[in-house]
């Protein structure tokens, strides 16, 4: 039987008028990542900061937390002994340098200074940082700063780890890096929550997922099995929107509209359906170069979910 390690009912939190969190909740397992995915302003810091204490949620009779079985609104500190947290910002002392920042940190958790030298050295080697380990951090790459910030929330060999939006702006190279990293400390039995922006980045670590927007759950399961049961299979992408008018009539005329989802943006348009064959027919009427079929992923359910139309800040 699979060990519950977060579990989130009804959890309300509002600023003023805004409702931040409006009603979430979800359960995480041992061992498993768990990835709340949303537009800017959805609520997933804020649902981030509540688990560990750092934000506290409205005071609803309906609200039940509980994080390793203790009440983040109660026992904060119990619940960061075994975590490690990764903000958005890396935070990192500009005047130390990579050992120094590491060692300080590790005072937080009262780590014996010959076990806090040691475990430094490990993590440095796990995040391929061993040979900046006297850099200063104002020395460092993006990437370097990204991976010392992830090595500082695992001195403490927590239990949870709490990532928010750990690889943004960050290049491929770097952000693959860290992504076989996480693989690998989840395999070590580290459970993991998760934001981001990159959909990719969401489908090859969670194991489940929340869509948020604006503070509600829109939809909730694992990635592979959203995909099955949430959206057509291929997309026919257009790159330029006159190509639309040679699929209108041929469209309507054969009455396979029914099969077909449409999606556009201000220069391109998506047909989306589960019938291949179909969207490779409509395909033959259009020029080289204006079209692409490819299968739908986990951005194109983001979109559907959410909308393709930036929120504006309440």
């Amino acid at each position: 039987m699979e060990t519950e390690v977060i579990s989130a009912d009804h959890v309300f939190k509002s600023y003023g008028s805004l409702k931040a969190l409006d009603d979430l909740s979800f359960k995480v397992s041992g061992s498993e990542c768990f990835a709340l995915l949303g537009p800017n302003g959805a609520g997933k810091t804020t649902m981030m900061k509540i688990l560990y204490g750092k934000a506290v949620p409205d005071n609803n009779a309906e609200t039940r937390l509980s994080v390793f079985g203790y009440d983040p609104r109660k026992n904060e500190l119990a619940i960061k002994n075994c975590s490690g947290v990764v903000p958005q910002d890396n935070n990192l002392d500009e005047e130390l340098n990579i050992f120094q920042n590491l060692f300080i940190f590790s005072k937080f958790y009262k780590i014996p200074s010959k076990e806090a030298e040691t475990r430094i050295e490990e993590l440095l080697d796990f995040m391929e940082l061993k040979e900046k380990k006297k850099s200063k951090i104002r020395e460092l790459s993006g990437g370097m700063k990204r991976r010392l910030v992830i090595a500082r929330a695992l001195l403490n060999r927590p239990k949870l780890l709490i990532l928010d939006e750990p690889t943004t702006g960050l290049d491929p190279q770097v952000r693959h890096l860290i992504w076989d990293k996480l693989l690998g400390l989840k395999r070590s039995g580290v459970t993991i929550m998760l934001t981001t922006h990159y959909m990719e980045e969401a489908f090859q670590i969670a194991d489940k997922l929340i869509i948020m927007d604006q503070g509600k759950s829109l939809m909730y399961g694992s990635p592979k099995a959203l995909l099955a049961s949430e959206i057509e299979t291929h997309v026919l992408e257009l790159s330029r929107k006159s190509a639309e008018d040679k699929l209108r009539d041929i469209i309507e005329r054969d009455g396979n509209g029914n099969r077909i989802r449409k999606e556009e943006s201000m220069e391109r348009v998506l047909y989306y359906s589960s019938h291949t064959e179909l969207l490779k027919s409509l395909a033959d009427n259009l020029s080289a170069g204006d079209w692409y079929i490819r299968q739908s992923n986990l951005e194109d359910l983001f979109l559907k979910a959410t909308g393709r139309r930036i929120h504006e800040a309440q």
